[in-house]
Order: C-alpha cells, then sequence, then structure tokens
C-alpha cells in the first residue's frame, strides 16, 4: 500500500548554502524524490544561493552529482531528473554585504503570488545577516516561509540572541526551526500509537511504566565535522534538541487536535517540567565520555583526538543521563537518555519498558515472566516491537518465552520510507508547522540543558574514556544499572 500523493502549491525554494554538504547530501535529493513522484506543481523553481563563483550550469552539473551520489540508482529515472535539474537556478550572494541581492530579487520578481520559502542551510552566525537582507531587499512577503538550521545556538544566550534577530522581521508564524528526528516516520507513529488505538494511552503513565529509554548511537566518528563538533560535543548536538523532541513525544498529554500550536504547547510543558540537573545531582545523573582508539566491525577506529589531529580535547562524544518530568502522569519515572559516537551499532530508538506483573500465579515452574516492552526502532530497520510473554508450545506444564510481536515497516509497507526531510519540505511548502519548533521550545530546552553544560565546567568534569566500538564509558552502565535496571538490547 503507498500513500497518495498531493501536489503542493507551486514555489520558489531558495536555499542559502546551496552548495553545502547539507543541501547536496539531504536537500536537493528529497525535493528530487518528491518531484519525481509529481509532488512539485510547475511553475515552481529551486533557487541555489551561496558565494561560490557557479553559473547556472555549473550549479547543475553539481546537483546531478548529488543526485547520482545520494539517490538509489533506480531512483534515477532519466526524465525525472531532466525535470528537476531544469528547476534549479543559482545566484552568487554575499549574505554579510550587498553583492547578488538585487539579482536575486530580480530572479523571482515574478512569484509574489507563490509561496517564497527561504532555507538557511548555513552557518546560525549567518541567519541575522540573511533574514535582514531579505527584509531590506524587499523580499518578505506573506506567503514567506524562512527556514533555520540547527544548531539553532551553543547556550540559551545565543539562542535568544538569534531568535530575537529572526523575529526582527518575521513573525513566528513564518519561522520554521527544523529537527529532522521529527519528520521521521516512526516518529509520527509514536503518536498514532499513543492517540489513534485505545491500547496504549490508558497505561502510559507512572502506575504501568517502570523507565523509558531513548537511544541515538551512531558508528561514525566526528569525520569532517570535528571542526564544529569540538565546539559542541554530544550533549549540544544531540540531546538538546533531537533527544529531548523525542522524550516530548513519549511524555506529552495529548494534545486538543493535531494542529502546530496545540502539539506544541504540550511539549513546552513536558519541557518545563523536566526536574533541574545541576551541581547538586549532576555525578549522579549524567555521564560523560570521549572515544579511543578501538575496532568496529572488525576496522580500525581512531581515537577522538586523532580525528582532531592530535589534539587534547574536553568535548564529549557520549553522554548518558537520567531525566524525570515532574507531572502527575510521570512521577518518579526515570527517563534515561544515551547518545554518542564510535558506539557498536547504529540504532535510534525508544523503548517503554512496563512494569511486572504484580503476582505471578504459575509458580516456578513456568519461568521468569519479563515485563513487557514497547520498542520503537526509528533507525535503522524502523519499526515496531511489542514484547510479550507466551506460553512455549508443547506438552509438560506451562512454560513461557518472552516473544515480540513485530511490525516492521519495510515488510508491511512493501518499500523505503521517505527521508525526513522530504516530509518536512513539504510541510513547509504547505505551512504546517506541527513538526517544527517554536521559539518558547527551544528557549525552555537551553534552559534545561545550559546548567549540565555549567555544572560540568564548574566542576572541572572531564570526560570518561571509552574504546571505540563499546556501550560508551562504565560509568554508563553503572548509571542505570544501580536502580536495577539494564539497557536494552534487541535479541533479534
Amino acid at each position: 500500500m503507498t500513500s497518495r500523493i498531493v501536489a503542493v502549491e507551486p514555489f520558489d525554494l531558495v536555499v542559502f548554502g546551496g552548495t553545502g554538504d547539507l543541501a547536496h547530501r539531504k536537500l536537493f535529493p528529497s525535493l528530487f524524490l518528491r518531484d519525481r513522484d509529481g509532488q512539485l506543481s510547475e511553475p515552481s523553481r529551486i533557487v541555489g544561493v551561496s558565494r561560490s563563483k557557479l553559473d547556472r550550469k555549473q550549479f547543475r552539473a553539481e546537483v546531478k552529482t548529488a543526485l547520482e551520489t545520494y539517490v538509489s540508482k533506480t531512483d534515477l529515472d532519466k526524465a525525472a531528473v531532466s525535470r528537476f535539474l531544469d528547476r534549479l537556478h543559482f545566484i552568487m550572494v554575499d549574505a554579510t554585504g550587498e553583492a547578488g541581492w538585487d539579482d536575486l530579487a530580480k530572479l523571482i520578481a515574478d512569484g509574489l503570488d507563490k509561496v517564497r520559502a527561504f532555507y538557511l542551510a548555513t552557518s546560525p552566525d549567518l541567519f541575522d545577516d540573511i533574514t535582514h537582507g531579505l527584509s531590506k531587499h524587499n523580499l518578505l512577503t506573506p506567503k514567506t516561509r524562512v527556514v533555520l538550521e540547527k544548531p539553532l545556538g551553543r547556550d540559551l544566550a545565543s539562542a535568544r540572541e538569534i531568535n530575537e534577530a529572526v523575529a526582527d522581521v518575521l513573525p513566528e508564524s513564518q519561522i520554521y526551526r527544523i529537527d529532522h528526528y521529527l519528520g521521521k516516520e516512526t516518529v509520527q507513529n509514536l503518536m498514532a500509537l499513543r492517540f489513534a488505538n485505545v491500547l496504549f494511552e490508558p497505561v502510559w503513565d507512572s502506575a504501568h511504566v517502570d523507565h523509558v529509554q531513548i537511544t541515538v548511537a551512531e558508528k561514525v566518528g566526528v569525520e569532517g565535522r570535528a571542526g564544529y563538533y569540538d565546539k559542541s560535543g554530544a550533549l549540544r548536538d544531540m540531546v538538546q534538541n533531537h533527544m529531548l523532541q523525542l522524550l516530548c513525544l513519549v511524555a506529552m498529554e495529548p494534545p486538543s487536535a493535531m494542529e502546530a500550536d496545540a502539539l506544541r504547547d504540550e511539549k513546552l510543558k513536558v519541557l518545563r517540567a523536566l526536574k533541574p540537573i545541576d551541581d547538586s545531582n549532576i555525578r549522579s545523573l549524567t555521564v560523560r565520555g570521549q572515544y579511543r582508539s578501538g575496532a568496529i566491525d572488525g576496522k580500525s577506529a581512531p581515537a577522538y583526538r586523532d580525528e582532531l589531529g592530535g589534539e587534547e580535547s574536553t568535548i564529549e562524544t557520549f553522554v548518558a543521563l537520567k531525566a524525570e518530568v515532574q507531572t502527575w502522569r510521570w512521577a518518579g519515572v526515570p527517563f534515561y537518555l544515551r547518545t554518542g559516537k564510535r558506539l557498536p551499532s547504529r540504532v535510534s530508538e525508544i523503548v517503554i519498558q512496563f512494569r511486572e506483573v504484580p503476582l505471578s500465579i504459575f509458580g516456578a515452574a513456568g519461568g521468569f515472566l519479563a515485563p513487557n516492552r514497547l520498542v520503537i526502532r526509528l533507525q535503522p530497520d524502523e519499526g515496531v516491537k511489542l514484547y510479550l510473554m507466551i506460553k512455549d508450545p508443547g506438552p509438560g506444564g506451562l512454560r513461557f518465552r518472552e516473544v515480540p510481536l513485530n511490525l516492521s515497516f519495510a515488510e508491511t509497507f512493501k518499500g523505503p520510507n521517505p527521508d525526513a526531510y522530504e516530509r518536512l519540505l513539504m510541510d513547509v511548502i504547505r505551512g504546517n508547522q506541527a513538526l517544527f519548533m517554536r521559539r518558547d521550545e527551544v528557549e525552555a530546552a537551553w534552559i534545561w540543558a545550559d546548567p549540565i553544560l555549567e555544572s560540568w565546567s564548574r566542576l572541572g568534569r572531564v570526560p570518561d574514556p571509552y574504546t571505540a566500538g563499546t556501550w560508551g564509558p562504565s560509568a554508563a552502565v553503572a548509571l542505570i544499572e544501580r536502580d536495577g535496571r539494564t539497557w536494552h538490547e534487541d535479541p533479534a
């Protein structure tokens, strides 16, 4: 079964940073796939903007190479590629100066009645210059949307500075702060599981849930992002945005409707209910790690310092922490979060661990009754597993085995899932902000994360070493096991 394709209205999409890695790796391939499937209406245009000295022909050649690199060969229909490349234009613009702005204005001058989207796939340092440049050169219209890529600041102060600069020229209704995790199909299905089925919501609380685990693990190191990453670290790069958004979707109350502000209001309540982590509890609730050399899949993996060119660093490449949402629904239920690089496998998943049955009526012969678990796998092998206890077949009494009910997206829907950027880019054109972060959400996340960063710095908490190819420092295991729990490992 395939979803019905609904074409979006005609648009002009201008990508600042149009020759950068994000544009080549994600944005243009996603736009091509939506165009191939008939979702882009005529006469929609896509305009790459950067300081690079390219003409339109050279830019199209770059994008064609990107499509051949990042799109499956089976999807590269020659006619579709040609049609998509015909949509492309390029303008050289100096975001901090005057050069090129008039050329950009001239190119899209005939599109005043169309949706006009500006995607800022640049350093956040340029968000102020670009948005004020758009305003100064009269490029903003009532149908304008401006997309801001992460990271939105390094801390609360810088996030507020960015938000205030953008708000100086645009209303909140035209600002789209993107977090691509919210566009993943399995993240959408978390809301479907909760709010489209009567089964789970009655037991989605502290009376029935023992704890929640959220893991985002990567095999790769920092690779070409070492310069950025060493100024960021795992908490800024992953926890403050992606992982807190996943936590919000697990813990939020049902919104009044699947409407942007109703959804974001409920997520904001969760962020504001997070128990503070500061000097008083930082040692017992957080773990920092940094990978040393090791091996992954039988291949040697360098240490983080080697990827920095041999320099010493105190930035973390791994974080584990124990959070608590201080609401009636979740009081006393720990949320264990962990994320890191150079870990044994690439996996992003949410585990809802339910409580044990209050009493086993089957006696010792039946064996251990494992508590039920709901595992939502975001990547790879997207799907949902519900672990249940069933009787082992055969005579001779009741013996129990834990078996998953397995909903594999690939097997059920017979094909690959659209990339998160495909969904989110089309939502931008439609004007649907439900999967984008509001200003107060971003700032509430920083209000919680800042004291952690400050405490690490003030108390001199340097990262614990861990060997590449392991699940982080031993302290991460102790974090959960001293509570009598353990990190989830899929036996499949």
